[in-house]
């Protein structure tokens, strides 16, 4: 009967600790698993915020992009082109872009490149054709664009191939590829 006795007794003990320990292990657990969602609910915010803030950084990259209005038209001497004239618009949901040529900072830089030759800077003047009067091309807004000095800079003659890449502040750049025509001997002569 001591026995028996002895027996329930170290039964009654151990299901105290069990009991003890098991609600320890589980209050562990609980811990670990509040840790573990923590941190995988912070990654994850950091995560999405790093993509939105990527996102947005595109968007500001393509909101400045413009788009070409209009022909292009070169003014000829009779052998080269003198001078060459585009029109200009922003595309939708574009955001403003600074055409005055006289700023130092947060200009547009218009630039000219053919198969022998890269002009990084050229010299241009920039007319309100519709819009307020600043030079700030805004939505719903047209400048037309001159770029004057090409004789002194360039010989665009009769069948050359040449680029005029514009690149504004902050955007992307608007390429313009033309080719001249064969012959160019009027005045004015168009590009399309």
């Amino acid at each position: 009967m001591n026995r028996v006795k002895n027996f329930i007794r170290r039964l009654g003990e151990q299901k105290g600790i069990t009991g003890l320990e098991t609600a320890i292990i589980l209050i562990a657990f609980v811990v670990v698993a509040a840790v573990f969602a923590f941190v995988v609910l912070s990654t994850g915010l950091f995560s999405s915020e790093r993509s939105k803030e990527t996102v947005y950084a595109g968007l500001e990259k393509t909101r400045g992009t413009m788009e070409l209005t209009g022909a292009v038209t070169a003014t000829s001497d009779g052998t080269e082109a003198t001078a060459l004239r585009f029109d200009v618009t922003l595309a939708a949901g574009g955001s403003a872009v600074n055409w005055d040529e006289a700023a130092t900072v947060n200009q547009t830089i218009v630039s000219y490149i053919d198969d022998s030759l890269e002009i990084d800077a050229l010299t241009y003047v920039s007319t309100v054709i519709s819009g307020d009067t600043d030079n700030l091309l805004e939505p719903g807004e047209l400048f037309e664009i001159e770029l004057t000095g090409l004789a002194a800079l360039t010989q665009i003659e009769a069948n050359d191939t040449f680029t005029i890449q514009v690149q504004p502040p902050s955007g992307s750049y608007m390429v313009i590829e033309r080719t001249m025509p064969a012959s160019i001997e009027e005045t004015l002569v168009n590009l399309n």
